[in-house]
């Protein structure tokens, strides 16, 4: 009996029963069948040769889509990468070799050590196996078999991971022509020929399963692209990024830091915290312009609101908790730090009755949460576990929702465009595994979120699974100076959590009803996005944002009281300007100014002391520009408007 197959237009192919991924390919052309390297079957990922089945919907993967670089990329760290590692030593045992953006690493154990300096010895080995083009087969086996083929092979850690896995077959081993296995979840290219060009990168240690009481593994890093021209690109943007890095300039720029004491939550410095501040004050004035009602919420809240609202369930692996035993009171009470504002929001809106005239009511909120992140997930600015949202809540009715969307994006358009910004990226993120609320209520949420992005016009993508457990979700894609994405906004629809706290507004027909609550924010937190700005702007913050953004450096101390003279006339101006009377040579005081990026340096000597004037030199010019005092204050006051 031949097989229906349906493609991705709706189109459908018939087959020969027992026809796999290949032969589909093949039905449809050949330069499809020369390009493909897995299927997708109802939405799961399966290998080429792969048998289909009857009625199912496949999709070819091809070498050159996303996915097909991330199967190479898989194929490359699993029976690439992993068969240089065993062949160089012999004796090492392997552990888990996932795909991560942009690349891949594997964990082995070795006794000897692997350092840097041994990446290019494994990459020509790599290169050696590449060059036998061998295919890749997969055998189908029992838990009993898997263990047995990798208790042979003394790999105690896939011997691990079959043993603790709830499967009981078909686990996937992976060979190649000269019999070299790994047990993996695939799928994989159908031979190597298909792996395009491909670096190491780093090495690092990584505890087995992210657990310190485990044993120190050794994590071989790679990249890899289709083209040498896709590799260099790569390659250039992280050694860009690398100087770039928020951590290395926030040291250099003396902005802050981090120490054991308090992991994971910043110690602002003077101009760190200035930034912070100035931020800050520029998205406080777009919201009072917005509409937007300012509130503060407590940082402690008992445990009986987190439960209602559903984030204990959800969140309580990731809360700090207290418990408080109140003894004068013969109490007990378990509270938790707040991490994140929405529930306080609603009990706000609960003071009081609303009608449908008051909404839509729209609170924000610079709302410092605290979330307990896993110690090796923490970098820098970019996760913490104390951090700030520049959170807000929209309470309004179902028929104010799409024009709350537009007026949403506007405002966070505008906001972007001002911090550099000027395009982004609208992904749509639908009902995840672990949510609350009724697939009813889901539907409706998901169906009049699309139907307001589709109305206003604005290109989206759909994200499978990825919105949060209250309700479906618009997240804000930025693409900064060299190119990388940072989800930064996001605007939330939930149609659930006034429902389960009990928020109610009173309607035109008289009745009482559950506003719709909108979660949304522009920045999502202050710490990351300032961190974000330092790598955009490599430390050269916009003018109105620098922490310093005048220095006036003397160079001999016979004009010191003129420099002084300066800066208060520019801090008169509200410019944040300081003085630089050391006893240093002008070139050094330039450099070590310009190594904090700050903006504008004022050189001052006895010719402009006597014309009352300044030399102008700005940050990245190495042209020194000569201004009347006046002129030049003038000019710097008009440069610090946003």
């Amino acid at each position: 009996m031949p097989m229906k197959i349906t493609l991705p237009d709706k189109s459908s192919r018939e087959l020969p029963a027992e026809s796999t991924g290949y032969d589909l390919a093949k039905d449809i052309g050949p330069g499809l069948a020369k390009s493909a390297v897995a299927v997708e079957v109802n939405g799961i990922q399966k290998d080429l040769n792969d048998f289909l089945e009857d009625k199912s919907t496949v999709s070819i993967i091809t070498i050159d889509s996303k996915e097909g670089i991330d199967i190479m990329r898989h194929t490359l760290t699993a029976q690439v990468l992993a068969k240089a590692v065993k062949n160089l030593y012999p004796e090492s045992k392997l552990a888990i070799g996932p795909t991560i953006e942009n690349g891949f690493y594997y964990d082995v154990e070795c006794s000897e050590t692997i350092s840097i300096d041994d990446l290019e010895k494994i990459e020509n080995q790599m290169h050696k196996i590449i060059k036998s083009e061998s295919s890749i087969t997969k055998k189908l086996v029992s838990k009993k078999d898997a263990v047995k083929v990798f208790d042979s092979l003394g790999e105690s850690y896939k011997k691990e991971i079959i043993n603790e896995s709830d499967q009981e077959d078909d686990f996937q081993l992976y060979y190649q022509e000269d019999d070299f296995v790994d047990l993996c979840i695939g799928p994989h290219l159908p031979s190597l020929s298909f792996i395009g060009s491909f670096k190491l990168t780093k090495v690092s240690g990584a505890y087995w399963k992210g657990d310190a009481k485990n044993k120190m593994l050794t994590r071989i890093y790679g990249t890899a692209w289709n083209t040498d021209k896709d590799l260099n690109k790569h390659l250039n943007t992280l050694e860009e990024a690398e100087k770039r890095d928020h951590r290395k300039l926030g040291k250099e720029m003396d902005l802050f830091h981090f120490q054991d004491e308090a992991p994971g939550m910043v110690f602002w410095h003077p101009d760190g915290w200035t930034i912070y501040r100035n931020l800050r004050n520029f998205v406080r004035s777009r919201l009072q312009d917005s509409g937007y009602i300012e509130v503060n919420t407590p940082q402690v809240i008992d445990r009986k609101l987190w439960e209602a609202s559903g984030h204990w369930d959800k969140y309580r692996e990731n809360m700090f908790i207290t418990e408080v035993d109140e003894e004068h009171a013969n109490e007990k009470r378990i509270n938790a730090l707040k991490p994140m504002n929405c529930p306080g929001h609603v009990q706000i809106y609960n003071q009081g009755i609303k009608s449908y005239k008051d909404l839509p009511l729209k609170y924000a909120e610079f709302g410092l949460c605290h979330r307990y992140e896993p110690s090796g997930t923490m970098h820098g600015l970019m996760r913490v576990r104390a951090f700030t949202q520049d959170d807000g809540h929209i309470f309004c009715t179902e028929n104010q929702i799409e024009s709350e969307t537009g007026l949403f994006i506007e405002f966070l358009s505008n906001l972007y465009a001002d911090l550099g910004f000027k395009e982004f990226d609208i992904k749509l993120s639908t009902r995840p595994e672990m949510r609350v609320g009724t697939d009813e209520i889901w539907d409706k949420a998901e169906a009049a979120l699309e139907a307001a992005i589709k109305n206003l016009g604005y290109p989206y993508r759909i994200d499978e699974g990825d919105g949060a457990f209250y309700g479906p979700k618009l997240d804000f894609v930025l693409t900064d100076a060299i190119g990388r994405e940072w989800q930064c906004g996001t605007f939330q629809l939930d149609f659930n959590l006034a429902e389960r706290l009990d928020a109610q507004y009173v309607g035109e027909d008289g009745k009482k009803h559950n506003p719709v609550m909108i979660h949304r924010a522009v920045l999502g937190s202050f710490e990351r996005f300032i961190g974000i700005l330092i790598e955009n702007y490599a430390g050269k913050f916009p003018f109105w944002l620098a922490p310093q953004q005048v220095v006036i450096a003397s160079i001999i101390s016979d004009v010191n009281d003129y420099s002084v003279e300066i800066m208060n006339l520019l801090k008169k101006q509200g410019i944040r300007a300081e003085v630089d009377l050391r006893n240093e040579k002008i070139s050094y005081k330039v450099r070590e100014h310009s190594s904090k990026k700050v903006p504008i340096i004022l050189a001052i000597g006895k010719n402009e002391m006597n014309d009352k004037t300044v030399s102008i030199r700005r940050i990245g010019s190495k042209d020194t520009n000569v201004l009347q005092l006046e002129d030049a204050i003038n000019e710097i006051v008009k440069e610090n408007k946003i």
